[in-house]
């Protein structure tokens, strides 16, 4: 329950099992650039980096939203993510 929507949206949304990276949009830019915003996987991320990402405040340039998580809360998705049957 908690990967498929900790505070109202899904992590899964964009990083769907978190076994691989997910284009989340592909955009143009002012200068008419193709641009692709892409999730990483975070099934493989150590735990102190997945913790860091997400307890970091984020500027407005980060599209990572801010789940407030509880530190049992962000364990029990770790331990999701790495137990996930492919």
């Amino acid at each position: 329950m908690l990967y498929e929507n900790p505070r109202g949206i899904g992590c899964n949304k964009c990083h769907d099992r978190g076994d691989k990276s997910v284009i989340i949009a592909k955009y143009k830019n002012k200068k008419n650039e193709t641009k692709t915003l892409n999730s990483p996987a975070i099934n493989n991320v150590p735990f102190e980096k997945f913790v860091d990402v997400l307890t970091t405040k984020r500027g407005s340039s980060n599209i990572m939203p801010s789940y407030f998580l509880t530190n049992d809360e962000i364990k029990s998705i770790y331990f999701y993510l790495k137990n996930l049957k492919k």
